[in-house]
């Protein structure tokens, strides 16, 4: 088991596809991370020496992974909330971002739907069974 960018990585697998394991790390540049490490994509993490570990380390820490990623995105949202934009906005309402419908769809976004004023059929014949009693 090798420990890249804090994560560790099963000996069985391939490099390249241990690294999409890291948050913020895909295929594409897991492997540009592998060509800049003058590394084989072929290669498995059983077979890694310390010094191969090393470099891909070091092409790692020129990117954004794992907390820091997720620090930085944070920080993105509260900026734009804070200087009071319409994304910012939609943000802390939940809603969608980049301009699309919200009447009919959007239900991923906006969570699990709500009744108001009215049963929905299995909860309405609940009720009437229960006053029936």
């Amino acid at each position: 088991m090798a420990r890249i960018a804090g994560q560790e990585l099963s000996d069985k697998d391939r490099v390249l596809y241990s690294l999409t394991r890291i948050k913020g790390i895909g295929m594409p540049m897991s492997q540009r991370i592998m060509l800049e490490a003058g590394l084989s994509e072929a290669k498995r993490v059983k077979d890694l020496t310390p010094e191969d570990i090393a470099k891909i380390n070091e092409q790692i820490e020129k990117i954004a992974v794992e907390g820091d990623l997720i620090r930085q995105t944070r920080s993105n949202l509260t900026r734009l909330h804070q200087i009071g934009s319409y994304r910012g906005l939609r943000h802390s309402h939940n809603l969608p971002v980049r301009g699309q419908r919200t009447r009919h769809n959007a239900r991923t976004k906006r969570g699990k739907r709500k009744t108001i004023g009215a049963f929905k059929k299995d909860a309405l014949t609940k009720v009437q069974k229960d006053q029936k009693e």
